[in-house]
């Protein structure tokens, strides 16, 4: 018996998620699914030609190369303690204002998101070094981390961010593009985030005990000479993609060898330390390409049942407007976000999604910016928000779960209104751009 394509894309979808929830790993679930259906419609020599074609294209692929290069800058740079002296830095400025430190957190976390690309890595990282001075100061420990889980989503809107590339990937929309297209919106969201901070600690004067700490004016500028180094790497990297004097993949390698530089000017890299930062770059690279390769066999098993095209027709023949679906996909995501990883959330969505999107006449840039929005929100949202999750793991249990998912409650308001800012004003998502391609 042959299901309708529809029917048929979401029977799929249940079976994915029941596996995921059943503890099967992403990319197995996926790939079972696929291919297990496939050998049922066209069997076996189509799907060994498929997986060939697919896994060859990913790998062999110049423009992937900027997904471990972005990982290997990001790692050399939290390995380097570059994080710590942007996070010193900017306490050293701001101390002196109530609720310095969160603020510190947030302009640090923002930072560091234009060198790491990763929220779990920017999540884990400043629990280590900022959670301690929350606790010696007397902050308020739950507000604290929810505002740490927070700005570590910032690395999923600010470039090199490695959403946006997955997106591009995904899409087949250009990744120079949307990396640019992150900058107003990420510096918008770090905006709104310490506008939180400085109300929160207003309304409730106990989560920030007036600071005593006092910094000299050569203690500022001590701090200042010690980051220049990594704001030209920032520099560096963005500016060339802006420019369009290196691609996206060139930019991540410029990036890395960077990385590698500044981390032996400050004679903070060693050789034990460089190896360790190849493993954990290896590793989470190969994470990513077997969910991305697990992501486009199911996104051609749907091409290839008619799925994708059957859903499209559907949604023009009931006159949905581009308001009706983004609507459904805001809800959507937020619902999924609330109890799945936002990398099996692009690659098991997008392939339905985006035709949608193309045949709509939305604009992909912008398009992808509120999917990456939403992508952070559902980091922070409990019960099953990422950047929950490695901000507890990094926290070596002095943080308890009902502390986290109230402190971040008000950071998850924070980035609503933020995404209402975005859908109500497209051109703070498409300006750079627009302007980039004009070069």
């Amino acid at each position: 018996m042959e299901l309708d394509p529809t029917l048929f894309a979401l029977v799929a979808f249940m079976i994915i998620f029941g596996l995921i929830s059943f503890g099967i790993p992403v990319a197995l679930a996926i790939m079972t699914v696929t291919l297990v259906s496939m050998y049922l419609l066209v069997g076996g020599p189509f799907i060994l030609a498929t997986v060939r074609t697919i896994t060859f294209s990913i790998s062999s692929s110049y423009s992937f190369a900027v997904i471990p290069m972005f990982v290997l800058m990001g790692e050399i740079a939290g390995r380097t303690r570059i994080i710590a002296d942007l996070y010193q830095t900017c306490y050293r400025f701001i101390s002196g204002i109530r609720g310095g430190v969160y603020n510190a957190t947030v302009l640090a976390s923002a930072g560091f998101a234009a060198i790491s690309g990763s929220t779990i890595v920017n999540s884990a990282i400043f629990t280590r070094v900022a959670l301690p001075e929350i606790e010696r100061l007397g902050y308020h420990k739950g507000f604290g981390v929810g505002c740490i889980a927070a700005a570590g989503a910032l690395a999923a809107m600010i470039p090199p961010s490695l959403t946006m590339v997955l997106f591009g990937i995904l899409t087949e929309t250009s990744i120079g593009a949307l990396l640019i297209a992150g900058i107003l919106p990420g510096l918008l969201t770090a905006a709104v985030l310490m506008l939180t901070v400085t109300i929160s600690v207003k309304v409730k004067p106990d989560l920030a005990p007036p600071s005593t700490d006092k910094f000299s004016n050569e203690e500022k500028l001590r701090g200042l000479l010690d980051i220049w180094p990594a704001m030209l790497l920032i520099v560096v990297v963005l500016g060339g993609i802006y420019s369009g004097l290196v691609s996206p993949s060139a930019a991540g390698t410029v990036g890395a060898v960077g990385a590698v530089l500044i981390g032996v000017m400050k004679r903070r890299m060693t050789w034990p330390l460089f190896i360790a930062a190849l493993r954990r770059t290896a590793t989470i690279s190969a994470s990513i390409f077997i969910i991305l390769v697990a992501g486009l066999l199911f996104s051609r098993l749907l091409l290839f049942y008619g799925s994708v095209s059957d859903l499209t027709d559907l949604l023009n023949a009931g006159g949905f407007t581009s308001f009706q679906f983004m609507a459904c996909v805001i809800l959507g995501y937020f619902i999924f976000g609330m109890f799945m990883d936002p990398v099996p959330m692009l690659v098991i969505t997008l392939p339905f999604l985006f035709p949608t999107v193309q045949a709509l006449g939305i604009n992909p840039i912008w398009f992808g910016i509120i999917i990456v929005k939403l992508i952070e929100i559902a980091a922070i949202t409990p019960p099953i928000g990422i950047n929950l999750f490695a901000v507890m793991a990094a926290s070596d249990g002095r943080v308890k779960a009902s502390e986290l998912f109230k402190g971040v409650q008000p950071f998850v308001v924070a980035e609503l209104v933020v995404l209402g800012i975005l859908l109500a004003f497209p051109t703070i998502c498409t300006y750079l751009p627009e302007k980039m391609m004009g070069h």
